[in-house]
């Protein structure tokens, strides 16, 4: 993808854009020359932030959810709430006055010297998916609660406000970053989390108040920039032996749930010929949809993830199944295409099958392309900090994709061991996280001393 697609592209008001200037003429990270800028980025070339103490909140974190299936933190639930708990009271610990926002977000300013000065925003999330792992968000929310407790041990603070947050329920559809961006509809209050509770009661049990939420939404324009460090959840960085990846840019996300609908009968009385069987409308569908992605040339990817069979009988034929489809692709012309592919499938299947389908939406988030200039910052932070790194588009959705409309984004990646993710399998190297987290601390330093 050429760079001025990256700018054409870019979910940014032209507020965001202007309060960043051209990073031409830089030291490493981004800084520019002379006087004050130079003196601040020599003297912040040394700060690094405690590995030791970072991978050791992740250990600990390790038995929150824990299950001999592997880690179920999901939103909303008991063991989401006492993660919850345990991430407050890192905040606490490393000086910060953490509070629930109105989306039952987890906040935390720490004050710039410049009044005026937007914020930078980092974070990421704690919530996981049913049986996945320890790193995919606590990395990156560890992380950034590591990045303000090492500023302020070394007695730095930044001209801009550093707002240090973990957003509630990513795993679920980046519901705490969507509020933030205006994105939740009424609608979609009332859907309901892997949890059993809705979003509107999840929101109340986690501290949030759905009347006052929409206080915490943001306009475009008004955060300086967002990081957030997070692992690859692919192979590409372990096979090439690099160390950091720069992300260009995050697919867009479409989650559809499919119901379809035959007729329950009996599986020894009914002849083959006058069955409406869900279930084989459904196996067909799915293979229908592989099929159809790997047709086209690209990186487009879609998943039937989840099958609930009804009545789920032994000796009764399915009348009813609901599945899901989870469809992703960096070009949002991809994901259009290919869902009126997967309604035409549904259709003539539903027709060979004597079955009906009908199409839901769950999730739909755009694709959201990294900022050229935050990309430049994050590269020249791990170029200074000696780590080899490429530039490498985001197979996985995040906050970062929502918070593109706010300002500009970057996102840093560290190898996930094997590329495994969302699996109990899950796994990155201690002294991958602590270069992941050097490299965000010294990427909130370069933008911060990018200043208009």
């Amino acid at each position: 993808m050429q760079r001025r697609d990256f700018v054409h592209q870019a979910l940014l008001g032209g507020a965001a854009l202007a309060a960043w200037p051209r990073l031409g003429g830089s030291l490493p990270g981004g800084s520019p020359l002379g006087g004050r800028h130079a003196r601040d980025a020599a003297a912040s070339q040394s700060l690094r932030v405690n590995g030791q103490r970072l991978n050791g909140w992740l250990a600990a974190f390790d038995r929150v959810g824990r299950t001999p299936t592997g880690i179920n933190r999901v939103a909303y639930s008991p063991a989401d709430l006492e993660g919850r708990a345990f991430t407050l009271d890192l905040y606490r610990q490393s000086g910060l006055a953490p509070r629930i926002d109105a989306a039952g977000n987890i906040v935390a300013r720490v004050p710039g010297t410049r009044a005026d000065a937007k914020p930078i925003v980092i974070g990421s999330h704690v919530d996981s998916v049913t049986d996945g792992g320890n790193f995919d968000g606590p990395v990156g929310s560890f992380a950034a609660i590591e990045v303000a407790r090492t500023l302020a041990e070394n007695g730095r603070r930044l001209a801009h406000p550093l707002d240090v947050v973990v957003w509630q329920n990513e795993e679920g559809g980046t519901y705490g970053s969507r509020f933030w961006a205006g994105l939740v509809s009424e609608a979609d209050l009332d859907k309901v989390a892997r949890s059993g509770k809705t979003i509107r009661e999840g929101v109340g049990l986690i501290g949030g108040d759905v009347a006052q939420v929409a206080s915490v939404r943001r306009q475009p324009g008004s955060v300086h920039g967002y990081l957030e460090l997070h692992i690859e959840q692919g192979g590409l960085l372990e096979k090439a032996g690099l160390k950091i990846g720069v992300v260009q840019g995050i697919v867009g996300l479409r989650w559809f749930e499919i119901t379809i609908t035959g007729f329950a009968n009996h599986a020894g009385a009914t002849p083959m010929d006058q069955r409406q069987d869900a279930m084989l409308a459904a196996a067909r569908f799915t293979v229908a949809v592989n099929e159809a992605i790997r047709r086209v040339p690209g990186r487009q990817v879609a998943t039937v993830g989840r099958v609930n069979v009804t009545p789920n009988t032994t000796n009764v034929i399915p009348g009813q199944v609901v599945l899901t489809v989870d469809l992703r692709d960096i070009e949002q012309r991809t994901i259009e295409q290919f869902t009126q592919t997967f309604e035409q499938l549904g259709r003539e299947i539903g027709e060979a099958t004597g079955t009906q389908f009908r199409f839901a939406r769950l999730t739909d988030s755009k694709p959201a392309l990294a900022d050229p200039r935050v990309m430049d910052l994050v590269q020249g932070a791990a170029t200074s900090l000696g780590l080899t790194h490429q530039r490498m588009p985001s197979g996985a959705g995040h906050d970062a994709q929502e918070m593109a409309h706010l300002g500009p984004m970057g996102m840093i990646f560290i190898p996930s061991v094997g590329g495994i993710s969302h699996s109990p399998r899950e796994f990155s190297h201690a002294a991958d996280i602590t270069n992941g987290a050097n490299v965000l601390l010294h990427a909130v330093l370069a933008a911060d001393r990018a200043l208009d």
